[in-house]
C-alpha cells in the first residue's frame, strides 16, 4: 500500500490559484507554490506534473467559479438592466475589495500570456466567450421584455459589454478608483 497523500489536491489548486493570481505565471516560482501549499517540490511535481500544469488547473478553477457566478447572476429572473448593473458592480467590488487590486485572473493571464502560450490563451478565450454569451442572452431577454431597444444587435452589445468589463478590470488593477469604474459601468448600460 502506498503512502497516503499528505495534502488535498483540490485545496492545493485553490491555494495555487491565489498565488498565480497575485503574482502572475512568470513571477510565481515553484518555491512560492511549495511554500503556499505546504508540500515538498517532489510532491508538487508528482501531484501536478509541472508548474504549467498546475497553472492550467488553477485557471480552470477560476473559470469554474468566477465565470459561473457571473452567468448565474445574469440568469436570475426579473428585469435585466438591474441584473447587468449588479454584475458590473459585483466585479467592481471584487476588484477593489480586501483581496487587493489583483484584478481578474483571466484578464491578467490574457495580458501576460495571450498569444504566447496556447493552452492558457484558449482557456481565457473560452471564458470570455462564455461571459459574452451570457451578456448576449441577457440582452436578448431584455429585448423580448421590452427593456432594451429591439434594433440593437445583441451580439454587438454583448461584445461591447465584455470590452467594458475587461477594461474595468484593467482600470481597477491600475488603481482607477470606484468612481471611474462606476462611470464606465453607467456608460455601458446607458447604450442599452
Amino acid at each position: 500500500m502506498g503512502r497516503p497523500k499528505q495534502f488535498d489536491p483540490d485545496a492545493a489548486v485553490g491555494k495555487a490559484m491565489d498565488v498565480f493570481w497575485r503574482k502572475g505565471y512568470a513571477a510565481t516560482t515553484p518555491q512560492d507554490l511549495v511554500d503556499e501549499l505546504g508540500i515538498g517540490k517532489g510532491s508538487l511535481y508528482h501531484a501536478f506534473g509541472s508548474k504549467h500544469a498546475l497553472f492550467e488547473r488553477a485557471l480552470e478553477r477560476y473559470r469554474d467559479t468566477q465565470a459561473a457566478a457571473l452567468v448565474e447572476l445574469l440568469d436570475q429572473p426579473g428585469p435585466v438592466r438591474p441584473l447587468l448593473r449588479s454584475a458590473l458592480e459585483l466585479l467592481i467590488e471584487t476588484d477593489l475589495g480586501e483581496a487587493g487590486r489583483r484584478g481578474c485572473f483571466a484578464v491578467n493571464t490574457a495580458t501576460e500570456l495571450g498569444g504566447r502560450d496556447d493552452t492558457p490563451t484558449e482557456l481565457v478565450r473560452r471564458m470570455f466567450e462564455r461571459t459574452e454569451d451570457a451578456f448576449k442572452a441577457a440582452v436578448e431577454r431584455g429585448q423580448r421584455t421590452g427593456e432594451f431597444a429591439p434594433d440593437r444587435d445583441p451580439a454587438a452589445v454583448a461584445s461591447l459589454l465584455l470590452a467594458a468589463l475587461v477594461g474595468m478590470r484593467v482600470i481597477a488593477r491600475a488603481q482607477g478608483g470606484r468612481e471611474r469604474l462606476h462611470r464606465v459601468a453607467d456608460a455601458a448600460l446607458a447604450m442599452l
